[in-house]
């Protein structure tokens, strides 16, 4: 997105949320405006002998005054071929109920088409408001847009908006501000503050070199960051992106509304003029039937549907990204509540991704002093597992040890020499090279294939010291997020993983998985995807029922999660890519928010549900009662508007 798009993206919107705040004032300003001559034109009624003619012009003062903006509407639906909506229903019954008054023998109705108009606007600007409410629930969710960067360049601190901040650039961010744009700090400590996007309260400690996104606020220390993505590639941006751009996704309940109101209102318009006409063929009286078919037209207007399912989706997917979920679209949330199978790649998903270091030494050398030596000897590994080993003795470089004749041997280990002693740190290989007897171990020899980690011997001077397995950690919440899963119903937990047969059957048997695979690529995990589909019969013959959830991480989940019937990014801070697939997000690393999001979809499916059928069996009911004349045009009204505006407090539910 370009700077320039993206700046008139963010002032549009805020004209857009001052044009709603106006446009409700003048509103509630008309209501109000109408009400008081309502009520002056009925007194003068009452008090006043006037023609039909000079009251109908009295009561058109009013009626056009609140009604002009639906009349307004109806008109721009019929020329534009969308004549058959909630205004256009609207419109045909107070015109009809005004010209009731000039039929024969009829009395006239003219307060009543008044206040229909009138009562229809107080629902509208309920709606309104409701539509505000959950906007502004969203927009305080996504109250990451950060306003100012401070660039330094050449000693001088600039403030500019974050649309003008180049990649590469250098920001510094002082404490109680958002963090502007993504980068990695290259000065200070400080901690973030990170409950905006992972709805995780204990801030996170960050220190140089670490990256930092934006949309976090900044809380103690002063920090200078070096960006490395513009503002419109930044975290903040994509997130609300996401957020704003989910409502464009059509649930199914939605799009079902839509249908329902195009082939609704033409059978309803049919109804109404059958009654009209119809009865008084047989000698029925033509007035009362067509102030019966009048009042059949103004209940049967489907507002209650209209509006307060797409707003308990709207509320729903703002109330899930509250809670760190990202839900991209309404009818992910359709898909969310039928999931059956859930996949889950390993590493960074179900496991930390960190590697955990347990000593395990015969008696000839203590566990400290062997860490101790190992995080010596690897301190200038590249390896991921020297990064491990150096960070389980972080504070080796300080303690004053001598280090010389560094060497790695490449597919062994690496050789150096601590205080004079040659410390051999690697695999069997080089013990054996060595000649150090590692069989001999009463741990080792025999023992060592059913430790599930990586295992590093250790050789002092050439006579074998002990070993030390290197663990992935299984996250605190996996075995929960399984058990979750499993009470709410879904039926199978696979684990997908690059990692060795022994590493994944440890991590199953741990979380109770109902199945594992091991040893695969990128590419595996796509074809076995395609594979499962294919062959789990269920999955293929009830589709409808049987949803496969993926949930991943990294770069290389990507095309699975976006084969997945729903793919979940789990971390989504961690990879770009495997955001852009996703249909959901979780904004931090707890599998067990996926038990969660399950959880909110329902509810607000439920919620929907509740409105549908509340809204069609009043419908119905006063329908009936105003086909055989009992219900007045108030009642007719109340219906309407009321009916809507409970549904639509039902629906602000969703938001919680």
């Amino acid at each position: 997105m370009s700077h320039e798009h993206h700046h008139k993206h963010e002032c549009c919107e805020h004209e857009h949320e001052h044009h709603h705040h106006h446009s409700l004032k003048r509103q509630l300003i008309l209501i109000i405006v109408t009400a008081i001559l309502l009520i002056g034109t009925v007194v003068i009624e009452k008090n006043f002998h006037l023609s039909v003619w000079q009251l109908l012009l009295i009561y058109l003062v009013p009626y056009l005054l609140i009604g002009h903006e639906t009349l307004k509407e109806a008109v721009e639906g019929i020329v534009h071929g969308d004549a058959f909506n909630e205004h256009f229903l609207m419109s045909i019954a107070t015109i009809g109920a005004l010209c009731i008054g000039f039929l024969p023998g009829a009395e006239t109705q003219f307060p009543e088409a008044v206040f229909v108009m009138l009562f229809f606007q107080v629902g509208e600007l309920f709606e309104g408001y409701a539509e505000g409410k959950s906007r502004e629930s969203i927009a305080h969710l996504m109250d990451i847009r950060p306003d100012i960067a401070h660039v330094e360049r050449q000693g001088q601190i600039h403030d500019i908006s974050p649309e003008q901040v180049e990649s590469g650039s250098i920001i510094v961010i002082r404490p109680g501000e958002k963090v502007p744009l993504d980068g990695v700090v290259i000065e200070g400590k400080s901690a973030l503050n990170t409950v905006a996007l992972t709805g995780e309260s204990v801030p996170r400690d960050i220190d140089m070199g670490d990256e930092v996104i934006s949309g976090c606020v900044n809380l103690s220390g002063v920090i200078k960051v070096r960006t490395t993505k513009s503002f419109g590639e930044s975290t903040a941006s994509k997130i609300i992106e996401l957020v704003e751009h989910a409502s464009e996704h059509k649930s199914q309940s939605e799009t079902f509304i839509t249908k329902f109101a195009r082939v609704y209102t033409p059978i309803v318009v049919c109804a109404a003029i059958a009654i009209a006409i119809i009865p008084p063929l047989f000698g029925g009286n033509f007035v009362t039937w067509l102030y019966r078919a009048l009042m059949f037209l103004v209940v049967s207007c489907p507002c209650a549907l209209v509006i307060s399912v797409p707003l308990t989706f709207f509320g729903g997917i703002g109330g899930a990204s509250r809670k760190g979920i990202l839900i991209k679209g309404a009818n992910y949330m359709d898909v969310l509540t039928k999931i059956d199978t859930v996949v889950f790649d390993k590493t960074g998903t179900l496991t930390h991704g960190q590697f955990a270091v347990e000593a395990i030494h015969p008696e000839t050398c203590n566990e400290h002093q062997l860490l101790h030596l190992a995080a010596h000897v690897e301190h200038f590994s590249t390896h991921p597992i020297g990064a491990a080993l150096r960070d389980a003795f972080p504070d080796e470089a300080t303690d004053g040890c001598k280090l010389s004749d560094v060497e790695e041997i490449a597919g062994h280990g690496i050789k150096a020499s601590v205080e004079g002693k040659v410390v051999c740190v690697g695999n069997t290989r080089m013990m054996d090279a060595i000649g150090a007897k590692w069989h001999d171990c009463p741990l080792c020899g025999h023992e060592h294939h059913s430790f599930t980690g990586t295992i590093i011997h250790v050789a002092i001077d050439g006579e074998y010291a002990g070993h030390i397995v290197i663990n992935d950690k299984i996250k605190e919440d996996s075995a929960e997020a399984i058990t979750q899963l499993k009470a709410l119903g879904v039926r199978k937990t696979v684990m997908l993983t690059g990692d060795r047969k022994e590493v994944g059957a440890h991590v199953a048997r741990q979380l109770q998985l109902d199945e594992y695979h091991t040893e695969l690529l990128p590419a595996d995990k796509v074809k076995f995807f395609e594979d499962y589909r294919n062959n789990d019969i269920t999955s293929s013959r009830y589709n409808e029922d049987h949803v496969i959830a993926f949930v991943g991480d990294g770069i290389n989940d990507a095309p699975v999660l976006a084969r997945a019937d729903i793919g979940i990014a789990m971390g989504g801070l961690g990879s770009d890519a495997a955001i852009e697939a996703a249909d959901v997000v979780l904004m931090d690393d707890h599998p067990s928010k996926i038990a969660h999001a399950i959880r909110i979809a329902r509810r607000t499916l439920a919620i929907a549900k509740q409105n549908v059928w509340f809204a069609i069996g009043i419908k119905v009911a006063v329908l009936l009662l105003a086909a055989v004349g009992i219900a007045t045009m108030w009642l007719a009204v109340f219906a309407d508007v009321g009916v809507t505006v409970l549904a639509v407090l039902n629906a602000m539910r969703a938001l919680k």
